[in-house]
């Protein structure tokens, strides 16, 4: 057990100062690489290819198959230029990155804090959504991000230490309901990834998403009628080619008194007009509908 931690450890030791070297490179380089990257993604391993073009069809019906061709190509022209901007945060300078991503009603977040509320900051896989580290450099209060470990132990250590630059604090996805019903914990922002498919299907969060019906992850909106926080969406959008920009907009003040449901479809109605403003922006590959 010893040899195979000394060697994990080890192995993400070399992996960070791989990428952090990475980072050092002009971003007009990355972008380059990037490009090349997406030649191979889309033309030649045409990487799951066919379940975009699926999704964004059955989004989109009314579209024709030229437009969404177009959504598809520039979903992944998109996509991977956001790994380039990814590893260039890695070591870019924090006075560069503010420049290229503002917030926008960042109040509402002192205004739920102050009165005591912790906040569920809830957000879709709209553009890239990575940006979000640096969200604790823009604000006074600690910023937690719920995520799922990943099965390689090197990959779950780097991203973490990537995620945590400007003081972002990692909760696993088991732990957060003990850390945020803890007493002792001031409040907070809590970061949700709410659109990934559920493990168990609940008739009472299946919505219409896109113009399909959708099972939506419950834990959010159980955890945040419990806790009785307050919740926001983070809106996304990208600006122009690195630059982004996220704007907080409200669901509720206290969930405790939002009848069971109401929480997701406002997200669910907030995340759509997302996607529907920048339709290449959202995670298309996602077998988001496979049950």
């Amino acid at each position: 057990m010893k040899i195979k931690q000394a060697f994990q450890f080890l192995s993400y030791r070399i992996l960070y100062a791989i990428t952090y070297t990475a980072s050092l490179l002009p971003i007009k380089l990355l972008y380059a690489i990037s490009y090349f990257t997406f030649i191979i993604a889309y033309y030649v391993i045409r990487y799951r290819k066919e379940v975009a073009i699926q999704n964004i069809a059955r989004s989109f019906p009314d579209k024709r198959y030229g437009e969404i061709q177009a959504i598809s190509k520039k979903f992944y022209s998109c996509f991977t230029a956001y790994f380039a901007e990814i590893i260039k945060a890695v070591s870019a300078p924090v006075e560069i990155l503010d420049k290229k991503i503002t917030f926008e009603n960042l109040e509402l977040i002192d205004q739920y804090i102050n009165s005591g509320k912790n906040v569920i900051a809830c957000m879709g896989h709209c553009g890239n959504w990575e940006i979000l580290n640096f969200l604790p450099y823009k604000t006074e209060y600690e910023i937690y991000a719920i995520y799922k470990p990943l099965r390689s132990e090197t990959i779950n250590r780097l991203m973490i230490r990537i995620r945590s630059r400007f003081g972002m604090k990692l909760i696993k996805d088991r732990s957060v309901v003990r850390h945020i019903l803890s007493k002792k914990i001031s409040p907070s922002v809590y970061l949700f990834l709410t659109d990934q498919c559920p493990r168990i299907n609940e008739e009472k969060y299946r919505f219409n998403l896109l113009n399909q019906e959708t099972y939506i992850f419950s834990g959010m909106e159980k955890l945040a009628r419990t806790s009785r926080s307050a919740v926001i969406y983070l809106h996304i959008t990208q600006k122009s080619k690195g630059h982004y920009q996220i704007i907080c907009m409200p669901i509720c003040s206290d969930a405790g008194f939002v009848d069971e449901g109401e929480i997701t479809k406002k997200y669910i109605d907030l995340l759509t007009e997302n996607i529907k403003e920048e339709p290449y922006g959202w995670l298309w590959t996602h077998k988001r509908w496979k049950r």
